[in-house]
């Protein structure tokens, strides 16, 4: 997969580091020269230059990534480089890098953002998942903003605990895409029992966030007759 990363700062070089290790093809742009050598990326390719100007995506024939990430500090420069590389070169995959939360709201497809990465936000997203077992807890918001990552930690007293997730009656726009268990991955399947301390996780349209929440937070002795295993 071919990537290009906008910010080959603290954020860029990482996410280049990742994907570098997974045998991506990873180019990286950046005004200073001497982010090269300070990067310690081996086998990345390099672009000196504003990535806001037409001339330097060109060069660096953004039209043939698979995806851009733009991971500067600067929230006008992730959204300029976002909406060119949609609007101008076609790019399938955008990933924009949000440093200020109050311009989150910004990062959709009006400005060619595809999945916007709320560090800040992400940051209180963990610490509150570390905090709050029980509690939903959205991580990540995807699709220029219809859809979203959540993340749920069952309580020992949860009502899920014991039930497979087959015969949960889950909102029709949630779903349940993994679990971790013991700080392992699980690919979720119908016949898996819901264990105390499980952290599911679910792609669901942020609409769908609220009735999530209500058939996750009943404790025992309070579910919903149409949650129960061959209820309506």
């Amino acid at each position: 997969m071919k990537v290009v990363i906008a910010g080959a700062g603290s954020v860029g070089s990482s996410i280049a580091r990742e994907l570098l290790s997974n045998n991506h093809d990873i180019l990286l742009i950046d005004q200073k020269p001497e982010v090269i050598g300070r990067s310690g990326l081996k086998g990345a390719r390099w672009l000196i230059g504003d990535a806001c100007e037409i001339t330097t995506l060109r060069d660096a024939k953004l039209e043939e990534a698979d995806v851009v990430v733009s991971a500067t500090g600067d929230d006008k420069v992730n959204l300029v480089v976002s909406l060119l590389a949609k609007s101008e070169f076609g790019v399938g995959r955008t990933v924009g890098r949000v440093n200020n939360p109050k311009n989150d709201w910004m990062f959709d497809d009006s400005w060619g953002v595809d999945v916007a990465v709320n560090t800040p936000r992400l940051m209180t997203a963990l610490v509150e998942e570390a905090v709050e077992i029980g509690d939903l807890v959205r991580l990540l918001t995807l699709q220029t903003g219809v859809a979203s990552l959540v993340e749920f930690t069952v309580p020992a007293d949860s009502a899920l605990v014991g039930r497979t997730l087959g015969s949960i009656d889950w909102p029709q726009d949630s779903t349940v895409v993994a679990i971790l268990r013991d700080d392992a991955p699980i690919t979720p399947s119908p016949d898996d029992v819901i264990e105390v301390r499980d952290e599911l996780f679910f792609i669901t349209t942020i609409a769908a966030e609220d009735e999530l929440r209500l058939v996750l937070a009943p404790r025992t002795g309070a579910v919903p007759d149409n949650s129960l295993p061959g209820g309506a």
